[in-house]
């Protein structure tokens, strides 16, 4: 499991291109091919040692390896729970619970997911970093996607741009939402005071985040959200501009007397899988802290 490697069989159809020429046809990026040719990894056609500039004849079976990855200078590995509800060669989907941030901080500095993932690769003999694709704040539960290896984030990297990756989230939004369903654009930008709060500001990037209640409680409203894009705290600066914070959230005018944190929790998530050609598609029910509330 040291190294990750693709193979192919040329077709016919395959036949006579470079395999610089076939790798660019299949996703793989200028830095991962330099990479290769640069940083311990290496291309075969037949077992064979080749260069990029090799034509592919038909039945011909194409090997590429990919150097071994390093975590990040600073990042360690923690033997610390990790909640995998899909694992394959490729991928893994767990469930993240709220208080755990995705990536370290000054104030976080260890127990992240990524600590986790670090120290899940270690255990299973993985030679990887941490890639997550899918990140969510430290107070959001829910369901995350995580690639391991550097090209296979890549290519979900290509599958967010074309907005292929799908989320879904369960919130409770402080008073009674009206409409029933809605858009909220609005672009968000960093506050020029803080480096965490956003706002919504015209100075901003695009951001959109469709809205449907679920039902109406007397001190919130249980709502489902969708985004069309992934801006840093999108559904909590939009759901604030709104005049509705989140519950919990006292970032951006949320109280916290029921809950001790932003009541959101990602509950579905579906995406293309780049090597098995089919859709995954995954649910995650209500974390206790904000079911009891119901």
């Amino acid at each position: 499991m040291a190294r990750f490697e693709l193979q192919w069989k040329i077709t016919a159809r395959q036949a006579g291109l470079l395999i610089r020429e076939f790798l660019k046809d299949n996703h793989i990026s200028k830095t991962a091919l330099t990479d290769i040719k640069f940083a311990g990894g290496f291309i075969q056609v037949n077992s064979q040692e080749v260069n990029v500039r090799y034509v592919l004849k038909e039945g011909d079976v194409l090997q590429v390896g990919f150097p071994e990855e390093v975590p990040s200078e600073g990042m360690k590995g923690e033997d610390l729970p990790l909640d995998i509800l899909y694992e394959d060669d490729y991928l893994l989907v767990v469930n993240k619970p709220a208080g755990v941030s995705s990536i370290p901080s000054r104030e976080h500095p260890s127990g992240s997911l990524a600590n986790r993932l670090i120290g899940y690769y270690q255990r299973i003999g993985l030679k990887s970093a941490a890639h997550i694709v899918t990140r969510l704040d430290r107070d959001t539960s829910g369901l995350v996607l995580i690639a391991k290896h550097r090209h296979v984030h890549h290519l979900f990297s290509e599958q967010q741009r074309s907005r292929k990756i799908h989320r879904m989230y369960e919130a409770f939004a402080e008073g009674s939402i009206c409409p029933d369903a809605g858009t909220i654009e609005q672009p968000i930008a960093r506050k020029k005071d803080s480096i965490i709060e956003r706002e919504v500001s015209e100075e901003g990037q695009y951001a959109c985040t469709h809205y449907q209640v679920i039902s109406r409680h007397k001190e919130f409203t249980h709502v489902k959200l969708k985004l069309e894009t992934g801006r840093t705290h999108q559904i909590r600066v939009h759901l604030a501009w709104f005049g509705f914070p989140l519950a919990g959230d006292e970032l951006y005018g949320g109280s916290r007397r029921f809950i001790r944190r932003q009541a959101l929790h990602c509950c579905s998530l579906s995406f293309e899988h780049p090597f098995l050609d089919k859709t995954l598609e995954f649910e995650q029910k209500l974390p206790e802290d904000m079911n009891c509330l119901l």
